[in-house]
């Protein structure tokens, strides 16, 4: 039990300080000249104090043929899907993340034996959670653009969708089979 708490502890904090660490160093150089007030970025122009979602557009560091760095808030989900509920989507967040955890103490064998996956997809999800809070919205970075433009991500967006392939590949390809009964054993 306690090398599984440290286990979880672990990659939990790992994650989430990686996690944010970058996006504060996004937030300081992709968004440099911007201003944080009450929970929205603003880009400063002159005198000019413009709320933006994209809040470097202007700026982008390294553009590689795949893959750029550029500093976004998505006030919404996936894909800035439902923006216009930011205000209640921290809370939604929120009350997924403890629904998911109550679910595993009930389930604590399916806890442990995916306590890897789960410490990553905490770590990550309490990060994006952070940011809902601090920002209004979730600090992205990296920006998919060969043969169609993706969405752009955080380190936490990858390190849920790695937590989810972890669990499924084990779950489908590495599950114990109970052992077979054998009825007709005399």
């Amino acid at each position: 039990m306690l090398k599984n708490c440290v286990i979880f502890l672990t990659l939990f904090t790992l994650v989430f300080i990686a996690d944010q660490s970058l996006k504060q160093w996004t937030l300081q150089v992709l968004c440099e000249g911007n201003v944080i007030e009450n929970g929205k970025i603003f880009f400063q122009e002159g005198d000019l104090s413009v709320e933006v979602s994209t809040c470097s557009a202007r700026k982008q560091l390294f553009g590689g043929e795949y893959i750029s760095l550029v500093g976004t808030l998505n006030t919404g989900v996936a894909f800035s899907m439902f923006s216009e509920y930011k205000e209640h989507l921290k809370f939604v967040h929120l009350g997924l993340l403890v629904a998911l955890f109550l679910y595993l103490l009930w389930q604590r064998k399916f806890f442990k034996e995916h306590i890897i996956a789960f410490s990553l997809m905490f770590g990550a999800g309490f990060s994006n959670l952070l940011d809902r809070f601090l920002y209004g919205g979730v600090v992205d970075m990296f920006f998919w653009h060969k043969w169609f433009e993706f969405a752009i991500f955080n380190i936490a967006d990858a390190t849920i969708n790695l937590s989810i392939a972890i669990i499924l590949i084990k779950e489908l390809f590495f599950r114990k089979k109970p052992a077979k009964s054998n009825e007709w054993a005399v």
